[in-house]
This record gives C-alpha cells, sequence and structure tokens, in this order.
C-alpha cells in the first residue's frame, strides 16, 4: 500500500500563491495517476488536478491556467503550486493515488484558507 502525506496548506490573501506537497511512501513503485482533489464545507470533493503516469496532466476548469502539479517520481513528492487563489479555492486539499494493481489510498488533508 501507499501512504500519502499532505503539508504546505495555510492562510493566504485573495490574489497570492501557495504551494501544497504529498509526500509518498510505501509501494510507491505501483504508482500510476496522482491527483489532487479539494472538498469545501458543505460540498462534494472535487478532483482539480491530476498527473497520469504516461506524464500527462490535466486540471478542471475551475482552476486551470492557475495551479500547476509537479510531479518527481524520484523523489516521490507531488507539488500543487496554486497562483491567483480566490475566496472560493478555500478547502481542504486531498492528494491520491491510483495504483497499478486497482487499489488507491488517499492523504488525510491539508487546510487552504483564501481569505478576501
Amino acid at each position: 500500500q501507499v501512504q500519502l502525506v499532505e503539508s504546505g496548506g495555510g492562510l493566504v490573501q485573495a490574489g497570492g500563491s501557495l504551494k501544497v506537497s504529498c509526500a509518498a511512501s510505501g509501494s510507491t513503485k505501483m504508482i500510476d495517476t496522482i491527483g489532487w482533489y479539494r472538498q469545501a464545507p458543505g460540498k462534494q470533493r472535487e478532483l482539480i488536478a491530476a498527473s497520469h503516469g504516461l506524464g500527462t496532466t490535466n486540471y478542471a476548469d475551475s482552476v486551470k491556467g492557475r495551479f500547476t502539479i509537479t510531479r518527481h517520481n524520484a523523489k516521490n513528492i507531488v507539488y500543487l503550486q496554486m497562483n491567483s487563489l480566490k475566496p472560493e479555492d478555500t478547502a481542504v486539499y486531498y492528494c491520491h493515488v491510483d495504483l497499478v494493481d486497482g487499489r488507491d489510498s488517499w492523504g488525510q488533508g491539508t487546510q487552504v484558507t483564501v481569505s478576501s
């Protein structure tokens, strides 16, 4: 199995930037897709960025052009650089991996709060 630990969340003003990290341990060679999800109060958890095993990435329309997912396989770390943050980006941000054997894992989440 794979264990995930997010870090880097915090409070930032609207228009600012923040970078969150997700460190993976365990069976990291089995990781296929790594994704960042977020869940705002009263809303469903949504996928906002993903990095696939073949190197492609995709983003939700709500963050496209502002957020960048970067994957460092050698270090078993994935980053989410968030720029031009908006109050509606406030949420708990979760790291998630899909393994090649069909299993998946979630991190514990990190809170990002954007003040207006």
